[in-house]
């Protein structure tokens, strides 16, 4: 159900204002009756987002069993996933009450067992009556899962929240006459390391305690004590109001005190004094806030549908003071990855943050500077004076403990093994903080978290460098993640250390740095050896072809996503080209995020078809009903990041560039744009209609260069926010330099076209089926 909604504005009032601002936002009809009566003003208006939204929404008419099948609802701390009891599927309905925070605090057996998440447990709504079907609706744009559940005995209406800022899951059902004897039950889980049904204990490692339940003045708690100290509590309260019942439940963890409980209590108990309906209002007006940040319409309804569905997972899952997003985000289930993962996963997570034009989920770059100290202890011991480094699996104190293959895998030092030695994963993640410092030219960010961190991560590169006898410096045997096999001349790292090194020489020319390391940052760039590669293109390392199916792409990370390697050259193109196919060109063990990194670095080629084409072998070979992931337990990043191939193929704006509607199919004639955030801290919104980019926007947040490749045909014009001609100058292969300061727009149109400066939702070209386990 919807919250009231305001008196909507009149269709004049829209469009006045659509063109004042440059890019106002309206949506169209769907159908040709409803499009006939927007053209006469006789239709009400709608929404835009709204209309995307809605369309958007998940819906169940099947019962899910299983947590990539059902709704889920999160707000970065507090996650439920909602499916069928296990082994009970027509007599309860499982709501997972798992959070972000709650973990184990035990260094001795390492960030898989000892440091790992811990899972708390599940409710479970246990009608009278066997159930016999459903009707659900997740709603994207209120957060919220409505619907009935119909048993032999009647129907419970139901509505589901976790609340934004309170961080309490609130469940509201209302049951018909038959159904008023149904009941909720909690059921702690065994707080124990999930790898534990995947991989052996480590010796002397137990579980916890069981969890104490009892009540407390109305409140009951299920009270979790913890070996090492500390407590995790879940606490639950049920209000009566008339016939409808409201169940308010939320977590609490503490260490080294135990304290959770008390703030358990409190916050359950301020929470019931709300109606559901009360208690809804305002999560809701956070989660309009947040949509509307930014817009996309493209004529692909299922891959549309799919992109604000991403958008509405990423805000369950994240929050800038919430932990870096474990493998499986708050939803946690039974893993063989029960923590964070640095060399490949968290990075993905991120990254449609960013064009998304939403830096307030930025986790990564306040983690990296919170717990920078502890990323000094988790560098080798020799090391530590000037280097940083991150393990492949860290809690979220970014902390390691004990290493082994079993426990837990560190930072290991080239050119020795054990411990297998990655050692670029902190600066992969550092390229995630220097995206955001892109997307903002915040300088606070350069200065005092990626310079710092970035220098440090480049300096444990700069102990291991030697000098060939061709004259080349040239690495140790390092690890490229996932393929198997230490390499001289690792590409993955040869990459990040040439990545590494120019972002410093820039970084500290932008701060007025005049930084001793300079010099040998200058003389790696010159004398590091070339990537090793052979007639399949990019090698492993110097001692590793690429030879067999991989379903990672650590070596490939110079082309996509460091755009390091463009294809600015004939010959350079074609060492893309041949690496990508000879890369999926394995069968076996290509996965999900095979098939996104795929897509995007055809998008860099500008190869709209087969971006599309390795986004639906995505959809169709490995999303699961609800947009989740799986291999061997569940993983979220790789849908993640199927939003951000999606970015790439509508806006790419590396190397000092902002490219409009880079790598589109053919059958995209229309699509529409409003509020993409670019490097060079820019909002950019455009229209494509019949194949055609009419129009393209931008303002500017910082005053940055600005040069924008607008794919308009022929002569144009640049207008700014009055209508009047701007100073512009061509920068060859179709862009234009113009001059923007902080807080003034550029409107780039044809010569003599007046478009209409709406944004608005595109038709699809297809009816697609929605979302979750509709009727089949």
């Amino acid at each position: 159900m919807s919250s009231p909604a305001a008196p909507e504005p009149s269709r004049r009032t829209v469009l006045a204002t659509g063109t004042a601002l440059g890019g106002g936002l309206l949506a169209p009809g769907l159908t040709d009756q409803a499009a006939a009566a927007e053209r006469t003003g006789t239709a009400p208006w709608r929404d835009p987002w709204h209309t995307v939204l809605d369309d958007a929404d998940l819906v169940w008419q099947r019962m899910p069993t299983a947590w990539y099948e059902g709704p889920f609802l999160g707000n970065g701390f507090l996650g439920s996933g909602i499916y069928a009891e296990p082994g009970a599927a027509s007599t309860a309905v499982r709501f997972n009450v798992q959070h972000s925070e709650v973990q184990d605090h035990r260094p001795e057996f390492g960030s898989l067992f000892g440091l790992a998440r811990l899972p708390i447990g599940h409710f479970t709504l246990e009608p009278v009556g066997a159930i016999t079907g459903l009707d659900w609706r997740l709603s994207l744009r209120d957060a919220e899962l409505t619907g009935t559940l119909t048993t032999e005995q009647g129907t419970l209406r139901l509505r589901a929240l976790v609340h934004n800022d309170r961080s309490v899951l609130a469940v509201e059902v209302t049951p018909s006459e038959g159904e008023r004897g149904f009941r909720w039950a909690f059921h702690p889980a065994e707080a124990i390391s999930p790898r534990a049904a995947f991989k052996p204990l480590p010796d002397g490692y137990r579980g916890n305690p069981p969890a104490q339940v009892a009540d407390h003045d109305g409140v009951t708690a299920a009270v979790q004590p913890l070996l090492s100290g500390g407590q995790h509590v879940t606490a639950w309260r049920e209000r009566s109001r008339g016939r409808t019942r409201t169940l308010y439940a939320h977590v609490a963890h503490s260490y080294p005190r135990t304290t959770a409980l008390a703030q358990a209590l409190k916050t359950v108990r301020a929470a019931a004094q709300l109606p559901y309906s009360a208690l809804a209002l305002d999560h809701r007006a956070w989660w309009d806030a947040y949509y509307r940040k930014s817009f996309l319409s493209v004529p692909d309804a299922r891959i549309q549908r799919f992109y604000w569905i991403q958008l509405y997972k990423t805000a369950a899952a994240a929050r800038r003071d919430a932990p870096v997003m474990a493998t499986s985000g708050p939803w946690l289930e039974p893993t063989p990855w029960p923590n964070t993962w640095w060399n490949l996963n968290a990075q993905l997570e991120y990254w449609l943050i960013h064009g998304s034009n939403h830096l307030e989920l930025d986790a990564i770059t306040r983690a990296l500077s919170e717990f920078r100290d502890n990323l000094a202890q988790e560098t080798p011991t020799p090391y530590r004076a000037d280097s940083l480094g991150i393990p492949r699996t860290t809690d979220p104190q970014l902390v390691n403990g004990a290493v082994s293959p079993l426990m837990g895998y560190g930072v290991g030092i080239p050119g020795q093994d054990p411990p297998t030695p990655e050692v670029g994963n902190l600066t992969w993640a550092l390229h995630n903080v220097w995206l955001s410092y892109r997307h903002t030219m915040d300088e606070s960010v350069l200065r005092d978290i990626l310079f710092p961190l970035l220098r440090k991560a480049i300096n444990y590169y700069l102990h291991f460098l030697e000098p060939g006898p061709d004259g080349r410096l040239h690495l140790p045997a390092t690890f490229s993640p996932e393929y198997g096999g230490d390499s001289r001349d690792c590409n993955y790292d040869l990459m990040l250390l040439t990545w590494g090194c120019r972002t410093l020489l820039e970084s500290a020319e932008l701060l007025g740095f005049d930084d001793e390391l300079a010099p040998r940052w200058r003389d790696v760039l010159a004398r590091l050896t070339p990537y090793p590669v052979d007639i399949n293109g990019f090698m492993i390392g110097a001692d590793i072809p690429f030879a067999k199916s991989h379903r990672h792409y650590s070596h490939l990370l110079a082309v996509y996503p460091l755009y390091e390697v463009t294809g600015r050259t004939p010959e350079e193109r074609a060492l893309i080209e041949r690496s990508l196919a000879h890369w999926v060109g394995f069968e076996g063990a290509l996965q999900g995020y095979t098939f996104t990194g795929a897509a995007s670095m055809s998008a860099l080629l500008g190869k709209g078809e087969d971006a599309l084409h390795y986004l639906g072998e995505l959809m169709t070979r490995f999303i699961q009903p609800n947009t989740m992931y799986q291999e061997s337990g569940p993983v979220i990043e790789t849908p993640l990041s199927a939003a951000q191939s999606l970015h790439d193929m509508v806006c790419q704006s590396w190397g000092g560039v902002i490219r409009v509607f880079p790598a589109l199919p053919a059958a995209w004639q229309d699509l529409s744009v409003h509020g993409f955030r670019t490097q060079g801290a820019f909002l950019l919104s455009a229209v494509r209609r019949g194949g055609t980019t009419r129009w393209v926007r931008l303002v500017s947040e910082a005053g940055a260069s600005c040069v924008v490749r607008h794919g308009i045909a022929g002569p144009i014009e640049v207008r700014d926010g009055h209508g009047r001609p701007l100073r512009h100058e061509d920068a060859g292969d179709g862009a234009v330099r113009i001059a923007l300061r902080k807080g003034e727009s550029a409107l780039v149109t044809a010569r003599g076209d007046r478009p209409d400066l709406s944004v608005a939702p595109v038709r699809p070209n297809a009816d697609a089926p929605r979302w979750g386990l509709p009727r089949v």
